[in-house]
């Protein structure tokens, strides 16, 4: 389709937020988009004489973002919120890992559904996955997601994780769960074989993604990162969520995490890492001097008592660094666009207090930031004519934003905003608060069935 004979929907008489690298705004201002591009983007109302114009949207009360981007999830832990409401990290996952070795296709399909839809009717319009558990026996658990990302029209970065180090190794989860090194790094070749989309515009990337340095051999990291770089994929673990982490990779590995992750070949720009909460000087600096991103989920970090993540040091040094909602078993909310309200408040009462991050930062977060942060800032995370129409309008003239008069820091700074219109890859995805791709009763029935069969299946084990 070319721009003479596409498709145009025209959103006009909103305010707008680019997110671009000026940081270009407009009080009211303009968007057309024609297919799936932004074909302009400026202040005042757009060109009255546009051909092929199929649907005009007056978006007065409105502010106009790009899309969220979620840097780091895991879909299955939508069919258990709301367990180990009171452990830290080890204990949580002490917990909740005979549970989840039990998950299987039907259960991660509703349990990716469950989470997408949440999402998507928050303005996220590229998500991602980190799935490691495997359980044998268990059945496409990877295909499931993708396939209920595709039915929600959802842009996606699935990441195909692994575990080779259970409990007789030391290692957390229960052997059953854990895969042999040599069955991880062939499964992870086989995803990006079959699933991953290099092309422009894709909907679905595939990333290789061991899960964490105390459930992962020394091995299987070399040679999974050794594997996405032959491949020309991007690769993706956990990081310094903790101090037991810290001390764990010293007593095992006689070095801290971010010099175990530069060891074993773990740092670079084709590299994102989750929390990232205990860095030093040295560990941020490495981060910088590398490209290495970080997805920052500050509300899961505030769960599991894992600590405030140093995101002003982080973007003070060049370090990228994206938003993530984390696995809905510590973060039950499930949406991202809560997290920049909660990126910009815990960040301040950390050392920096309220100098941390302003409305624009946790904005650029959640949007240019996790583009970045996923290797895609050349196609979306911000509102520029030529990348993909992955855009949100959020309603601010409703009773909990009407008294705000800086649009951005009625979203970032007041309750969550509704979404009266989502486009994702220029098709609409959200309207008026609803998902328009699936029924969302549909969904929380199904899940709601899979997590009491989940529940079932492991009280009786």
């Amino acid at each position: 389709m070319t721009a003479a004979t596409a498709r145009r929907i025209v959103i006009e008489n909103c305010a707008i937020a680019t997110v671009d690298a000026e940081g270009t705004e407009h009080a009211e201002g303009h968007l057309v988009v024609a297919g799936n591009r932004i074909e302009s983007v400026g202040p005042g109302p757009a060109p009255r004489d546009l051909p092929g114009v199929a649907r005009r949207v007056d978006a007065a009360g409105h502010l106009a973002t790009p899309g969220l981007v979620n840097t780091h999830h895991h879909f299955y832990q939508w069919l258990t919120r709301g367990l180990a409401q009171n452990c830290n990290l080890f204990d949580w996952l002490v917990t909740l890992y005979p549970i989840w070795a039990r998950i299987d296709e039907p259960m991660v399909h509703a349990a990716a559904r469950g989470s997408l839809a949440m999402m998507a009717r928050g303005g996220v319009t590229t998500a991602m996955d980190h799935h490691y558990v495997f359980p044998r026996g268990a059945g496409d658990l990877l295909g499931a997601e993708i396939r209920a990302a595709r039915e929600l029209g959802v842009r996606f970065t699935a990441t195909r994780g692994s575990m080779d180090r259970g409990a007789s190794d030391g290692g957390l989860p229960p052997d059953f769960a854990v895969e042999t090194t040599e069955e991880a790094l062939a499964a992870s070749e086989r995803a990006v074989a079959e699933h991953h989309d290099p092309s422009p515009g894709s909907m679905l990337h595939v990333a290789v993604a061991p899960c964490s340095p105390f459930s992962v051999s020394t091995e299987l990291m070399r040679e999974a990162a050794a594997l996405a770089r032959r491949l020309g994929v991007r690769l993706h673990t956990h990081g310094s969520e903790t101090v037991e982490e810290e001390k764990y990779c010293h007593e095992l590995f006689g070095m801290g995490p971010t010099d175990y992750f530069e060891s074993t070949g773990w740092l670079g720009e084709d590299v994102w890492m989750a929390h990232c909460v205990h860095m030093s000087d040295a560990d941020i600096a490495a981060f910088a001097r590398t490209g290495t991103g970080v997805a920052h989920c500050p509300s899961s970090n505030a769960r599991v008592a894992a600590g405030i993540a140093r995101v002003p040091d982080m973007l003070t040094a060049g370090v990228p660094v994206g938003l993530g909602v984390d696995g809905t078993a510590s973060n039950e909310a499930g949406e991202l666009h809560t997290e920049l309200r909660n990126a910009l408040l815990i960040s301040r009462l950390g050392p920096h207090r309220e100098k941390a991050l302003t409305a624009r930062q946790a904005l650029r977060l959640g949007t240019a930031g996790g583009a970045r942060v996923l290797g895609r800032q050349a196609e979306i995370g911000s509102l520029e004519p030529g990348k993909l129409a992955d855009l949100v309008l959020w309603r601010l003239d409703g009773l909990g934003h009407s008294t705000i008069a800086d649009p951005v820091a009625a979203l970032v700074f007041g309750p969550p905003a509704p979404v009266t219109l989502s486009l994702i890859n220029g098709l609409p995805v959200v309207e008026n608060g609803r998902l328009r791709t699936a029924d969302e009763d549909t969904i929380a029935a199904e899940a709601r069935t899979q997590s009491r069969r989940l529940a079932r299946l492991a009280a009786d084990a």
